[in-house]
């Protein structure tokens, strides 16, 4: 609901009036003045139209539909993955290290968005599990940088082939070779509207 506020020095009741809007705002229908009779101030409140069209309410619907059906697939595909009892911020420094390589604390910390502190709280426990370790900075002896270990690079790819082939099995097992197809499309429409 829009919200205006103004001084209306000619309206000296306290009732409400209907006030039918003009041409340069077509989206809302008519406005409801409401004035006081000390102040002599108005609110007007303007109600805009509320009924979606039937394209709009499709895409909310499909919208909505996505997020459960994603989240369930994602919950799904992380039991398959084996180790789960890391954090989302331990998962995302893992991610990190894996993609851009070996880095500080600091550099960690900036990229996630947290303080070097915050950073040093979450990788302790990766390397308390042998999953990250830290080596000297060959360009600057005084800082550590941070890398993921053998034992943790086969962790990422194990669970990457485990939930590969789960969802491979799923596909092949609960759809029929024409749904396999639909679902190819489906991926592909999927691609356009994550696209930047």
């Amino acid at each position: 609901m829009a919200f205006k506020r103004g001084l209306l020095a000619g309206l000296r009741t306290s009732k409400c009036a209907q006030v039918p809007l003009n041409e340069r705002e077509p989206r809302l229908e008519s406005m409801q003045v409401n004035c006081t009779e000390r102040l002599r101030v108005c609110y007007c409140f303007a109600m805009p139209e509320t009924l979606p069209n039937a394209d709009t309410a499709l895409a909310s619907r499909l919208a909505a539909e996505l997020r459960s059906t994603f989240g369930q697939l994602k919950r799904k595909l992380q039991q398959q993955g084996g180790r789960n009892d890391f954090t989302s911020s331990q998962i995302a420094v893992l991610l990190r290290l894996e993609k851009d390589g070996p880095a500080t604390v600091s550099s960690l910390a900036r990229a996630e968005g947290m303080r070097p502190q915050s950073m040093s709280a979450v990788i302790a426990p990766l390397q308390e599990v042998g999953f990250v370790a830290g080596s000297a900075d060959p360009n600057d002896g005084r800082k550590t940088l941070m890398s993921l270990t053998r034992a943790c690079k086969k962790w990422v790819e194990d669970g990457r082939a485990a939930r590969q082939d789960w969802l491979a099995q799923a596909i092949q097992q609960k759809l029929s070779p024409q749904e396999q197809k639909k679902l190819s499309t489906a991926i592909q429409l999927l691609a356009q509207i994550a696209e930047d």
